[in-house]
């Protein structure tokens, strides 16, 4: 890392401790389940945790009533991760990073940088101590220590050629500038998802690469779309599935060497990826659309919301799913039942 690209990093982390001292926590809010929410996972098989807007985090062991959880900003958050039924953690706008011992009912910050104004949109840990956040413009944060300290990594391997080639001769013209630009350049990185010991990440510009040494380095995959990826993960069997703008589905059955496309029937964006009971696989998107899979991702039904409200993010519970969206919780649970029992 350079010198001077150290101390301004330096820099925006004493800003940071200042700008902790001042924020305001979120609001304790009844609608706040009838709100913008983001993103949602289980803490463990009998706890739900969503987040939102206006620094929401909600909790729930049923998926009816929901507890608002105790917050320190007021923050937009995007993502959320639990690694067991107690750790977990939490990243949204201005760069924030939460973190919770209890399951969820209270959060403490680990990194909050409103001078950076780019938002972090998911992370992952693969044990208690090493963790890793990405975001908007490649934006990549890691940790050895639990998140008590985070360091700042920027993967050129993402640029491209030309843009490598202009930030070496801007490097030489206006240091300053380099910087300025650097920070702005690579992808949005949307989504992590571990598989073992490989980590998948897909992103802007139809980004997809893994990574053997979590996230240290990365190889990328030939383009396959051009567009924007949001979810990727692996199925029952053992497909590659990726989802993205537009409708745009892919499943590998080579781990990324070869991939199909999928058709959808529908040309609204896929936010999310859900694995059900029996292998059954379901795909959240804008639109209100709903798209289920019976045979490893190969064929797509749709039923689409009448309410036509967007499914931004999903998790499986009791047989139902519980999704978030921009009027907060639903619970797709008469769709799933009737689809499921129309495609045996």
């Amino acid at each position: 890392m350079k010198p001077i690209f150290s101390f301004i990093l330096s820099f925006i982390v004493c800003l940071s401790m200042v700008a902790n001292a001042e924020t305001s926590p979120s609001i304790n809010a009844s609608l706040a389940p009838q709100s913008l929410l983001l993103d949602i996972t289980l803490a463990d098989e009998s706890r739900i945790v969503a987040v939102g807007e206006r620094g929401h985090i909600l909790t729930s062991i049923d998926a009816i009533t929901w507890q608002q959880a105790n917050v320190p900003i007021q923050s937009t958050l995007t993502s959320v991760f639990f690694l067991n039924g107690l750790l977990g953690w939490a990243v949204g706008h201005d760069a924030s990073i939460l973190h919770t011992l209890d399951g969820g009912n209270n959060w403490h910050i680990q990194q909050y940088l409103p001078s950076l104004e780019k938002p972090l949109l998911d992370i992952l840990f693969k044990d208690k101590n090493n963790g890793i956040a990405i975001g908007a413009y490649g934006q990549f944060f890691r940790t050895i220590d639990g998140g008590k300290n985070w360091s700042f990594e920027f993967h050129e391997e993402f640029l491209l050629a030309e843009d490598e080639e202009y930030l070496n001769e801007l490097k030489l013209e206006d240091e300053e500038v380099y910087l300025d630009e650097r920070a702005s350049i690579l992808p949005h990185f949307n989504r992590l998802f571990r598989d073992g010991r490989t980590l998948y990440m897909v992103g802007e510009i139809g980004l997809i690469a893994k990574s053997n040494d979590f996230g240290k380095t990365w190889h990328s995959f030939d383009e396959i779309y051009q567009g924007s990826f949001f979810d990727v993960t692996r199925t029952y069997e053992g497909t590659l599935l990726i989802a993205g703008l537009r409708g745009n589905v892919f499943r590998s059955l080579k781990n990324g060497i070869t991939w199909q496309s999928i058709k959808t029937g529908t040309a609204s964006s896929i936010n999310s990826i859900v694995l059900g009971d029996n292998g059954t696989i379901y795909l959240l998107g804008n639109n209100g659309v709903f798209l289920i899979s019976k045979d490893d991702g190969k064929t797509f039904i749709s039923r689409t919301q009448d309410d036509g409200k967007p499914l931004i993010a999903g998790v499986w519970f009791n047989g139902k799913i519980i999704a978030v969206s921009d009027v907060g919780i639903k619970t797709v649970t008469t769709l799933v039942s009737t689809i499921t029992s129309g495609l045996k």
